[in-house]
């Protein structure tokens, strides 16, 4: 259920802020940060942590006064990289020494009880790194554009011309939409790379999402952390 919630509230976040983005609307604007809130509070709040429900009133208290000030269009532009960032380092941090990557740690999850093989294991780690690599890159790009958008980018309310701006709508395109066809378009060749280089693992998509699944609840808080 909480996963459930945290995916509606994660999409919900992205269209608000793109229609926000693409129509200069503080007000919407700071509706999506509120979704950003609850998002990132969701699950401690359903398991009734003391913390999160003081962090809640404080939060919003803040996306009040942040869109009162005019500036609620600055934690927009910056919300896409921070997460992306995050993500990346999470899956660079797996590629430590004393570390298991957490590709790694899926398939063998999903091929338990049986140790990988050593090509499967050489290959989900350097899967790792290519996921680490892509959202590093996609952070990089997502920080350039909210640097030189118009008329609300980083530069702009700096009062810098960049050389070259793209519009606030090109740049709601990109962060809040298209970063998510490029991760889900990378997710499905890559799918099918390693069904072709490995066959015989899954029987389709549907039936890899399935068996992703079924390991359940606990397996993937714990795979959050």
């Amino acid at each position: 259920m909480i996963l459930a919630l945290e995916l509606a509230f994660a999409v919900a976040y992205s269209l608000l802020a793109h229609v926000a983005s693409a129509r200069h609307d503080d007000r919407l604007a700071a509706w999506a940060l509120v979704d950003l809130v609850l998002l990132l509070l969701i699950a401690p709040l359903l398991r009734r942590r003391w913390w999160a429900w003081l962090s809640l009133p404080v939060l919003l208290l803040a996306v009040f006064a942040i869109q009162r000030a005019g500036l609620v269009a600055v934690p927009m532009l910056l919300v896409p990289v921070a997460f992306i960032a995050f993500i990346a380092w999470w899956f660079a941090r797996s590629l430590q020494p004393g570390r298991v990557p957490l590709i790694t740690r899926i398939v063998s999850a999903l091929d338990a009880p049986a140790a990988l093989a050593p090509e499967l294991d050489r290959y989900t780690r350097n899967l790792t790194a290519a996921w680490a690599w892509l959202l590093g890159a996609l952070a990089v790009v997502n920080l350039a554009l909210a640097l030189i958008a118009v008329p609300d980018g980083l530069l702009a309310r700096l009062g810098w011309q960049a050389p070259l701006t793209v519009t606030q709508t090109q740049w709601s395109w990109f962060a809040n939409l298209l970063n998510y066809g490029i991760i889900g378009g990378f997710f499905l060749i890559e799918y099918h790379t390693r069904k072709r280089r490995f066959p015989g693992r899954y029987n389709s998509f549907v039936d890899f999402a399935r068996r992703l699944a079924a390991l359940g609840p606990a397996f993937w808080r714990d795979f959050l952390r």
